[in-house]
């Protein structure tokens, strides 16, 4: 079956099930208390149609430069100042019909860089699209959405629309990536019941696949081609059972390949939830698909040799993270995550990617192979190893009231590297909120950590809302 029928199949079913579709897909991130999603320093409550705010954030960041496997050559600058005005809109055209848009406009300017170009200016168009509500407690939505699935923090293997959405990272901490990442073009169909819920999306294919981004972001491009690059179809059903006990399962379909989903939590009493999240279908492993892609879209030369060794054929691979989620009395809210990327690259995949890459540190033909695999690893938002854990401690009115804190820490169990980074955020007034973000990357020179560019940054951030 050709593409573009198979297509049409999946949009048909779209349509077909929209009359009987759920409704929030985001029920199971209202399971557990989850950090504040807001990229920047905003967690106040929205009491009419509009958020805008304009945001400031000067970042210092400081470099390594004995490197066992260097990088392609790029500039570092000593300093990015990014200035950003945030739209959010929502506007109620019928009883019936809404319309939404979510975007961001970004001037931008860095330590050697030119200023001004076209390079400067950028617009993140991240949600546009109508939402009609056809019966009660159904909804069909039309347009770019930023769909998102799962119940952990700080890995998603159920959060299948996150593929090369993210455009910025100024901060490290998932959640934040997650809620301000590009929306995909969709249709999605959305209905909840008084037993369970059900919520059927279909996006589309409308660009042909392009190479993984490592310069300077198009400045007024939709940037489709991350989004929308195959057909997806995604199907999720929750179901009530006993107590607190609401089990999601999730059916993805994305080109020629199926994958399922899980999702459970349950709250054990006294603050503490437990969750768990699971996804798992056949694939490549990580080194293999990186090298695919690299060659159909022409990075990696066709003619170029293999790198790396790799198992080449398919397999059943899962993807799995166990948590808990703590909270005090105190306004302190833990959690704690193992994650688990059956696709990632084994304690010998790595020992491989170090040792070769040492070996020809001097050969660009092979360097730039090796971080490509990372680069595409951060573009698909995978962990680049099999075995992690990651923590993640938030605080309200710490100390004094308006002060939040909160750090993060991910760890690679092979070689005990870690990222951490701590934010401090403090909210003057309903109009003013300034912040500090400082994270560091750390380990031995043979370690995932320590073998990244970037060794730490601090990042000075202000807000003013309108």
């Amino acid at each position: 079956m050709t593409s573009r029928r198979s297509g049409a199949l999946l949009l048909g079913a779209v349509l077909i099930a929209a009359s009987v579709a759920s409704a929030e897909e985001n029920d199971d991130l209202d399971r557990i208390p989850v950090p504040d999603p807001s990229t920047e320093i905003d967690d106040r409550p929205v009491s009419t149609g509009w958020r805008i705010y304009l945001d400031q954030a000067l970042t210092l960041p400081a470099y390594r430069d004995d490197l066992i496997v260097p990088p392609p050559s790029r500039r570092h600058p000593s300093w990015q100042e990014r200035l950003s005005l945030d739209v959010r809109r929502t506007w109620d055209l019928d009883p019936r019909l809404k319309a939404t848009y979510s975007g961001r406009f970004n001037l931008l300017a860095e330590d050697g860089g030119t200023f001004p170009g076209g390079e400067n200016l950028r617009h993140d168009f991240r949600e546009g699209f109508a939402s009609l509500e056809p019966a009660p407690q159904s909804y069909l939505d039309l347009g770019r959405i930023n769909l998102r699935s799962g119940v952990a923090i700080g890995f998603n293997p159920t959060d299948f629309f996150k593929t090369r959405a993210t455009v910025d990272r100024i901060s490290n901490d998932p959640s934040v990536l997650r809620e301000n990442r590009l929306g995909t073009v969709m249709l999605r169909g959305l209905s909840v019941g008084a037993s369970g819920a059900l919520s059927l999306a279909y996006a589309p294919s409308l660009t042909d696949p392009t190479p993984v981004y490592t310069g300077t972001l198009p400045s007024l491009n939709p940037m489709l081609d991350r989004t929308n690059a195959d057909h997806r179809l995604l199907l999720k059903v929750n179901r009530d059972l006993i107590g607190d006990l609401s089990p999601e399962l999730l059916l993805f379909h994305e080109g020629d390949r199926t994958r399922l989903g899980a999702n459970l939590t349950h709250e054990v009493g006294g603050g503490l939830i437990a969750y768990a999240e699971w996804a798992g279908g056949r694939r490549a492993n990580l080194i293999e698909e990186a090298d695919r892609y690299g060659r159909k879209t022409g990075t990696i030369p066709q003619a170029a040799p293999r790198i790396l060794p790799r198992d080449r054929g398919e397999r059943f691979y899962n993807d799995l993270t166990i948590g808990g989620s703590y909270t005090t009395d105190f306004k302190v809210m833990l959690n704690l995550e193992y994650h688990y990327h059956g696709a990632g690259l084994s304690r010998q995949d790595w020992r491989n990617w170090v040792d070769i890459g040492g070996a020809n540190a001097g050969v660009p033909g092979v360097t730039s192979q090796l971080w490509y695999l990372r680069s595409y690893a951060l573009e698909q938002q995978e962990p680049l190893t099999r075995h992690a854990a990651f923590l993640r401690a938030e605080w309200t009115d710490a100390f004094v009231p308006g002060l939040k804190l909160a750090g993060l820490a991910s760890f690679n169990l092979y070689d005990g590297s870690r990222l951490v980074q701590v934010t401090a955020d403090y909210f003057w007034s309903d109009l003013w909120t300034f912040g500090l973000l400082a994270a560091a990357s750390s380990g031995g020179s043979h370690s995932e950590r320590g073998s990244t560019p970037q060794a730490r940054s601090a990042i000075f951030k202000a807000a003013r809302y309108f």
